[in-house]
């Protein structure tokens, strides 16, 4: 059913760089807003760039993790923060939560395609595999609320969020199933997602929350 021949080593190395630096960017920029100091913001950065992909490999077994084998998205993490705080410092870049939530939004979409890939490549049920791209999506958001002393967007937004990474996991079962070319299936999962989570907070699509009595 799922032949990854279609799934070139390009699409998913991009994948992998583009989802860490769009994390690694919203931790700076959460750091910035907490006032954090230099290191503060990096490890923040870091946490929430590599959080998914690092809890992902963990639950797969795989070894070494994706920034060990591919150390060059670890100097591209320390490279984005050096420059992020230049800019930061010079007033280039705006501190904001919708500069977040964007970051936050496409970190989320790739890394929901990323987690799925992964989850399918180890031969797990392809339910497995949606819910492994959910918890690879959402988990450095959450470790980055968490350190910022926040509840995590993920649990308490009411926005959708994990639900969009949900439907953007099961898009990409479908677009594999029907056979597409790799990177419209990762193209298409991504869109969903990402795509999903902005229409949510454009026009402030609520979950339901709990009520007592």
């Amino acid at each position: 059913m799922y032949d990854f021949t279609t799934w070139g080593s390009t699409v998913r190395y991009a994948v992998e760089v583009i989802g860490t630096a769009a994390f690694a960017l919203s931790g700076v920029l959460a750091g910035a807003r907490k006032h954090m100091d230099i290191f503060g913001i990096s490890v923040l950065a870091f946490i929430a760039a590599f959080g998914g992909g690092t809890l992902r490999d963990v639950l797969l077994d795989r070894r070494p993790f994706f920034w060990v084998a591919e150390v060059e998205i670890l100097w591209m993490v320390i490279a984005l923060c050096a420059l992020a705080l230049v800019l930061l410092r010079l007033g280039r870049l705006h501190v904001g939560d919708k500069a977040i939530q964007w970051a936050d939004a496409l970190g989320l979409g790739l890394f929901v395609a990323s987690g799925v890939q992964s989850a399918l490549v180890a031969q797990l049920p392809v339910v497995v595999a949606v819910m492994m791209g959910v918890v690879t999506g959402v988990f450095g958001g959450v470790m980055r609320d968490i350190a910022c002393n926040e509840m995590p967007t993920a649990f308490a937004d009411h926005r959708p969020y994990a639900v969009c990474g949900f439907m953007g996991g099961w898009m990409y079962i479908l677009a594999e199933w029907l056979d597409w070319a790799g990177w419209l299936v990762v193209l298409t999962s991504v869109a969903t997602t990402t795509g999903l989570r902005l229409l949510a907070l454009r026009f402030d699509w609520r979950l339901p929350d709990w009520r007592n009595g």
